[in-house]
């Protein structure tokens, strides 16, 4: 029973615990090594003990000390090494009492960390992915189709930047805060994105990332509440993961199947989110200062009001796309584009746009492009040309549901 609680408090929690021993130790591996000596000592302790009333302050707790003795083994720190005795007592006054908001913010200056402009921006993905939210190395360099071998390197070059340039475990002032943003959004929304449709594997969904992701952007709207330092987008950014979220019940069904967007039981959506972030929104656009995430989220908001797809205001959506290309003018957004254009107008309409967009050669290694297409073209009864464009989808998705999802379009145009 024990053991339970302590696997279900590592999946939840253990990334918390290495935030605080990070900022405490200011050492990544060290950090990560006391993390595990921690949940070893809670396994051997707590049968006997009892779970203590707050786990994580426990744990952290624990990790100090772990690491304490760690560094004690490497060296008779006393006699020869003046520095790092004087580094233990650090440690060993560090966090006598541990404030919950201390414990809570910890995350949020370890991804602001990660995110410093010092560090190059293609570590800082990955090394938020390993760092923050604990996922191994293998999987970020799946994600991002490079070998482990390569990610690792990555990974380690980021956090010898940090070492090596002193970049401090804090959330940075109020002047340095908007310069810093920009990273720390897309970041979050990475990670999000990764949890709300895994780049690989069995599952569709991560719910432990997704859920960290909201949790970190709630966080970052407090700080940036709590500074005075409004930023708008900090906003569309929650509101957006929060109108996403309101629908995962409904895209997949009970087999793990995906569920497109117009055949999901919106009876099914999360009323609460959806009314959270469609405030959150509103309150956004308000401040006349929005860029793409509110935009995005503010599309979300159309398609979680209408009671139906057929209901659905595509003219209103497509004029939010109109905006959210001038912001950000990317062939995914003229993608998702030209589906509402195909929803509003007709088929025809959306897929003459898709054809030019794979025409171009930007969108030929993305699935999706190839998915749409391959669904305007069956709607058309051009069965197929449809076979063919799900076919070269089901090439490049790398994750089983979409592949079941795919496989299974191919056998509808091919009247299997």
């Amino acid at each position: 029973m024990t053991a339970e609680i302590v696997d279900n408090i590592y999946r939840f929690e253990s990334r918390k615990v290495f935030a605080t021993l990070v900022r405490v130790l200011g050492d990544f591996d060290l950090a990560e090594e006391a993390m595990h000596d921690a949940f070893a000592a809670a396994l051997q302790q707590w049968p006997q003990q009892g779970v203590p009333e707050n786990p994580t302050a426990w744990l952290i707790s624990a990790g100090r000390f772990k690491a304490v003795d760690a560094i004690r083994r490497r060296a008779r720190l006393s006699e020869l090494h003046p520095d790092l005795s004087r580094r233990i007592a650090e440690i060993e006054s560090a966090n006598q009492l541990l404030a919950q908001r201390d414990i809570e913010d910890d995350r949020l200056r370890l991804i602001f960390t990660c995110c410093h402009p010092a560090i190059d921006p293609k570590v800082q993905v990955p090394l938020t992915l390993r760092e923050v939210c604990g996922l191994t190395t293998e999987e970020i360099a799946r994600a991002f189709l490079i070998s482990p071998a390569t990610m690792a390197q990555r990974i380690v070059r980021g956090k010898a930047k940090i070492r090596d340039a002193g970049i401090p475990f804090a959330i940075p002032s109020l002047t340095e805060l908007p310069a810093r943003m920009d990273s720390v959004l897309s970041v979050i929304y990475l990670v999000f994105n990764e949890g709300y449709c895994a780049s690989i594997g069995d599952s569709l969904t991560r719910v432990d990332l997704s859920d960290e992701a909201i949790r970190l952007a709630r966080l970052l709207v407090q700080l940036c509440e709590d500074l005075e330092a409004n930023d708008p987008e900090a906003k569309g950014l929650l509101a957006l993961m929060l109108l996403h979220e309101s629908r995962r019940n409904g895209r997949i069904d009970e087999e793990g199947n995906i569920v497109l967007l117009e055949a999901q039981d919106r009876t099914l959506w999360d009323q609460k989110l959806i009314a959270e972030g469609r405030a959150l929104v509103e309150q956004s656009l308000r401040s006349r200062r929005f860029g793409a995430y509110t935009i995005q989220a503010a599309i979300s908001a159309v398609h979680s009001v209408a009671p139906t797809a057929s209901d659905t205001d595509w003219s209103q959506i497509v004029a939010l796309y109109d905006v959210l290309l001038r912001i950000e003018n990317s062939p995914v957004v003229e993608l998702n584009r030209a589906v509402a254009i195909a929803m509003r107008d007709n088929v025809a309409s959306g897929l003459e746009i898709i054809d030019t967009l794979l025409a171009s050669g930007e969108l030929q290694d993305y699935y999706l492009a190839h998915s749409a297409r391959g669904e305007f073209l069956k709607r058309l009864g051009r069965n197929q040309e449809a076979k063919s464009a799900f076919e070269k989808s089901l090439a490049l998705a790398k994750q089983e549901p979409e592949q079941r999802f795919l496989r299974k379009q191919i056998a509808l145009v091919s009247g299997d």
